[in-house]
Parts: C-alpha cells; structure tokens; sequence
C-alpha cells in the first residue's frame, strides 16, 4: 500500500462548488526520502522505506548515519516502511504529496494527545451516579463500584477505572482527500461522514426557508 510520512499543521475549512463549508485537516506530507528498497531476494519481502524530517548529524549512531549516507541523504528524525508500494523507486528518490490525488479515500495513523491522569467520566464516558439530588452529594463524577467483596473478592481485569489517556496510536479510515497542494506540500483531509451531515444539515435548512417563504 502506497503512502507518505507527514505531521498535522493545524485545522481550517474550504468551501465547495456549492458553498459548504466544509471543516478539514491540514497535513505538511513528506518530502520524504527513499532511504532503503526492501527485496524479495535479500530481504525476503518487498517494502519501501521513507524517511521525514530533518535530523542532526550530531544526534544520529554512525551506523544509522553511514545508513542515511548511502542514500544520499541528511539523517531523518521518522522512518518508516511500506509494503507492496505501488511504483518503481530507487535510492535517493523524493516523494512528496502530489502521490495522492484529489477525491480519493486515504487512511491515517497518528499519535493521539496526550491528555493526563484523567477520571472515568472524560476517559469512558460514565455517566456519574445518577439522581444527585436524591441522598448523595459527592459522588457524581466517581467510578461507582469495581467489584463484590465476598466473592469473587478481586477486581476483574480490564475494568475501566481512572487513568492514563491518550498518547496512542490511532487510525482513522476513509478520510477524504479535499485538496492537494505539491508546491506547499500540504494535503487537506476530511472525515467523509462529515461531509454528509453538512449535506443533511444544508438540506434541511433549505426545507425550512421554503416552508417558510
């Protein structure tokens, strides 16, 4: 599966050829690197690997310097590998985003934020202890019970408790592809469900403004 190495810039919206206004995700995707080809022959599989951001030499082992060197190329801060890339590229080759295309469906993986120590309420989406006005008056954001006394006597795993949130690795599938910008190497992605539901939300306002008229 083809793919590029990038960092998320920020968030801002574009408007269609029929004036939605559409929220999207601003990616800066590659120039990235071809630092090895992996092969059938020596490798035993065939990969791509990319590499992305600029990296000091002072900061890199001889050996992954020597690797970088090999390529032509400065040490890089991420890389990756990709199997079954589509295409033929040699060492030293240079991808950035005009590799997608505008309107195709791409799949992401990032490193969600890191959020903390955080409780049950914004980790899990507990509810709290119901009815806060009927007897109780300091436990409305608390987990509630984790477990009988007697028996089974322990804390059964995987009980969702307070802890540690975000910092994960996540994927997001199907995001679509709103604009590519190779001369800024910027992609511009958007969940196509959001789309939809600014389609729906659009059609019912123009429902309204004819019911009304």
């Amino acid at each position: 599966m083809s793919g590029l190495i990038g960092k998320k810039i920020g968030m801002t919206s574009i408007f269609d050829q029929n004036g939605k206004n559409i929220p999207c995700t601003v990616i800066e995707c590659g120039p990235c690197v071809v630092t090895q080809v992996r092969t059938t022959q020596v490798d035993g599989y065939e990969a791509l690997q990319l590499g992305f951001d600029d990296k000091k030499e002072k900061n890199v082992t001889k050996a992954l310097g020597g690797h970088f060197k090999k390529a032509g190329t400065t040490p890089k801060h991420k890389v990756v590998e990709f199997k079954d890339f589509e295409g033929d590229y040699k060492l030293g080759d240079v991808l950035t985003a005009d590799l997608f295309s505008e309107g195709e469906f791409v799949d992401v993986v990032g490193t969600s934020k890191g959020r903390g120590y955080q409780g049950v309420v914004k980790r899990h989406g507990f509810g709290g202890v119901g009815q806060a006005t009927h007897g109780q008056h300091n436990r409305l954001r608390k987990p509630g019970s984790i477990g009988a006394c007697s028996y089974p006597a322990k804390v059964f795993k995987g009980l969702r408790m307070a802890g540690r949130m975000g910092g994960d690795r996540v994927k997001v599938k199907n995001l679509l592809v709103l604009k590519v910008e190779a001369d800024k190497i910027e992609l511009r992605v958007t969940s196509a469900q959001a789309e939809s539901l600014i389609e729906q939300k659009a059609d019912s306002i123009r429902s309204f403004i004819t019911a009304n008229l």
